[in-house]
């Protein structure tokens, strides 16, 4: 009673200190703006987006610029190839605002029928027989190619299959054998058209998840070592394989003496030099350089563009896969890690091989440039991939601001746990386990 009093006339007031009513009153929370509020509710990966739309916009540009004259000789107006790939810009952006808030477990309900309508399609094209530069690959007049959508297919059915099979994958009934006749039934089909490029990245593809999903590692090296011999089989005997392997080799040793396609190319890149000649204004386009629209398209930019726009293309791709990677590390659980990882190596192992193609790092495949090639099918699938990419990038942002953080263990990416490589998800109990 007495110190009370004291202190009451001490400070001039009676009943309790200041210090402590601070202590007793809860804290506070800071108010929520609006903008932050849009932020939780939507949670997109914001740098990802930002990536890729630099890289299809500058993809538009650099389609206008190669495929004017092309387009004039092949349909008689010289805008006619850029028209129909600003149409498909823009149905892909709806598309990847559709995909982006489809939560992706979604997929799971679908991948078998998915899977089984992307077999019948590659029978379909066998079927059909539409023969264009000397391959059956295409629908409906060269305007649908079903081994594109293959890969994106299989990516998803192998995630999820691998993900639902996780703790079995050491057996090798359950992991090694099944894994197999999944590749090789979609690699089989593509494989006939004949279209190699697609066939190798659906092997390596199956090979990476393979592994990120926590199988036993001498599984690995067996179906790394039979799919190289078989491989190398089959590009000796196939007639296509043969002759883009007698044109790589020499070249490796004289550039002079490599194929046609590559002379132009690596032309192209020595006329450009290291700053470009300007946009528009490159001329191995206009005389004999293969499809520039398309497979050649990075030829164009890097005689347009020179060696800094080509390195900064290189630098996007590169930034686009370091997301794909941050989206896998804080995905809600395995089945996320999976896709976003395997979604994010496709797409930026599509951009390296095109790109060495072109100037004879690696054989001729034949492959599209992603978001920058003209054309509807290697772009509509690489758009749903990065609106599947900002849906689990999505997914986690909800997550963790729903639970106060983010699911524990979601995957290693694979060397903490040697037992189970990719657990099931769980909360940290406490702080102390927090990482």
């Amino acid at each position: 009673m007495f110190q009370t009093t004291r202190d009451a006339a001490v400070t001039g007031r009676s009943g309790p200190s200041k210090s402590a009513a601070k202590l007793a009153s809860p804290p506070k929370s800071r108010p929520v703006s609006p903008a932050q509020a849009r932020a939780v509710y939507l949670g997109i990966d914001v740098p990802l987006l930002l990536i890729v739309l630099t890289i299809m916009v500058f993809g538009l540009l650099m389609v206008y610029s190669a495929s004017w004259d092309y387009s004039f000789k092949l349909y008689g107006s010289a805008t006619r190839i850029f028209i129909r790939q600003l149409a498909l810009f823009l149905v892909g952006l709806g598309v990847l605002g559709v995909v982006a808030f489809i939560d992706y477990h979604f997929w799971r309900r679908l991948v078998v029928l998915a899977m089984i309508i992307t077999v019948l399609l590659l029978v379909a094209v066998l079927i059909i027989n539409e023969v264009r530069n000397g391959a059956v690959r295409t629908m409906w007049g060269g305007s649908v190619q079903p081994s594109e959508l293959a890969k994106l297919v299989t990516i998803i059915y192998l995630s999820v299959w691998l993900y639902s099979k996780r703790d079995q994958l050491s057996d090798v009934n359950f992991g090694l054998i099944p894994l197999a006749a999944i590749l090789g039934v979609v690699g089989g089909l593509i494989f006939v058209q004949p279209d190699l490029s697609a066939v190798v990245t659906i092997f390596l593809l199956g090979s990476i998840l393979f592994f990120l999903a926590g199988a036993d590692l001498k599984q690995i090296f067996i179906l790394v070592f039979v799919a190289l011999i078989v491989g190398s089989l089959v590009v000796l005997v196939n007639p296509t394989g043969n002759e883009r392997i007698a044109s790589y080799l020499p070249g490796l040793r004289d550039p002079s003496q490599a194929s046609y396609h590559v002379r132009r190319s690596l032309e192209a890149f020595v006329n450009g030099g290291w700053l470009g000649v300007g946009v528009g204004k490159g001329v191995t386009k206009l005389t004999g350089l293969p499809v520039p629209p398309t497979d050649s398209i990075f030829a164009v930019i890097g005689e347009e563009t020179g060696v800094l726009g080509s390195t900064t293309l290189l630098i996007l791709y590169t930034l686009l896969f370091w997301r794909g990677l941050q989206i896998a590390r804080r995905a809600p659980d395995g089945l996320g890690s999976l896709l976003a990882a395997g979604l994010s190596s496709w797409i930026v192992m599509e951009a390296l091989v095109n790109m060495a193609v072109m100037v004879n790092l690696l054989p001729f495949a034949g492959n599209a440039l992603p978001f920058i090639s003209a054309g509807g099918s290697s772009l509509m699938v690489s758009i749903a991939a990065v609106g599947i990419l900002l849906n689990i990038s999505r997914m986690s942002f909800r997550a963790k601001n729903e639970e106060g953080r983010p699911f524990g263990a979601v995957i290693d990416l694979r060397w903490r746990d040697r037992r189970r490589r990719v657990p099931r998800p769980r909360r940290l109990a406490s702080p102390r386990r927090d990482r």
